[in-house]
């Protein structure tokens, strides 16, 4: 059984922590808040800063919500790379710049460590049932040591390539969510202010071509007005950033992202930026002037 670290404790890092205590695996966790109960009374055990973390496990995973996050968790005042030894691995699996990604891992390597970015996707659901996809960029041998841990998380692990590539991928994942996200909620909002019961209609629609794991997911949380967070509007918006600044850099065109950023953005300016990512319907239903159903 390994020494692993975890460190940022949030609506997903903490049951990812929890499937690793549960395989077996000694863990070394720090959070900005405090360590939950549940994953100490596990077996977890709680670090005053990350660079504890760093000294006392082999691989150290990270979970955090943007660019800055990463930097200061890893090159700020004992952080990560103050505890690191040579041979440890560094796996971050926030969702971030993919150039900074590049910048992080070779200052990792200067260290004698190796750094793999592995965002993943799955939501608060993934997370909980260790269904997770991670999308790992960084050296093969690295990738092999880490992918058993991989596994007890996640259901598809997949090496896209070096460094930054798996941010990539991630970037590429979130447009693809952005817009299911947006046309199922044209789709129940258009089908309710017709007439038909949006129920009915995302039942119809889950049996033929248009069936998802969006429509399923986020097509019911917007008829049954769940929006508590799985994953927030502010952190989608966040990434839609990142994949549009991107773009900007290797001029390709984006249009129909850039116009789902507005949405969030229009959601944003409402106070939805907390609220789960569908609730982008929202938006659709003040242009429409109708709501998919009643809270």
């Amino acid at each position: 059984m390994a020494n692993l670290g975890f460190i940022g404790l949030g609506i997903m890092g903490k049951p990812m922590a929890g499937h690793l205590i549960k395989g077996g695996h000694t863990l070394f966790l720090k959070s900005r808040r405090s360590v939950p109960e549940e994953l100490l009374a596990a077996g977890g055990k709680s670090c005053a800063t990350a660079k504890d973390v760093a000294q006392k496990a082999d691989v150290i995973f990270l979970c955090v919500p943007d660019t800055p996050d990463v930097d200061l968790v890893l090159f700020g005042k004992d952080g990560v790379a103050e505890g690191l030894a040579p041979g440890k691995i560094v796996v971050d699996c926030s969702t971030i710049s993919a150039q900074a990604t590049q910048g992080f891992a070779k200052k990792i390597e200067e260290k004698g460590c190796t750094f793999l970015d592995a965002p993943i996707s799955g939501g608060e659901t993934g997370a909980k049932n260790a269904t997770l996809v991670f999308m790992a960029g960084g050296p093969e041998a690295s990738f092999e040591t880490v992918k058993p841990y991989f596994q007890l998380m996640g259901k598809t692990i997949v090496r896209i390539g070096e460094n930054g590539a798996g941010q990539i991928c991630k970037s590429a994942n979130q447009i693809v969510v952005a817009l299911n996200i947006e046309a199922v909620a044209e789709a129940l909002v258009f089908a309710a202010k017709a007439g038909a019961d949006p129920a009915k209609v995302r039942e119809a629609l889950m049996g033929g071509a248009g069936a998802s794991r969006i429509l399923e997911l986020h097509g019911e949380r917007m008829i049954k007005r769940t929006f508590n967070p799985g994953f927030r509007i502010e952190l989608h918006q966040k990434d839609l950033n990142l994949v549009l600044q991107n773009a900007k850099a290797l001029k390709v065109a984006l249009p129909n992202t850039a116009n789902c950023q507005e949405l969030f953005n229009s959601a944003a300016a409402h106070g939805d930026s907390l609220l789960d990512h569908s609730a982008l319907v929202k938006v659709l239903e003040r242009l429409a002037n109708h709501e998919v159903a009643k809270g």
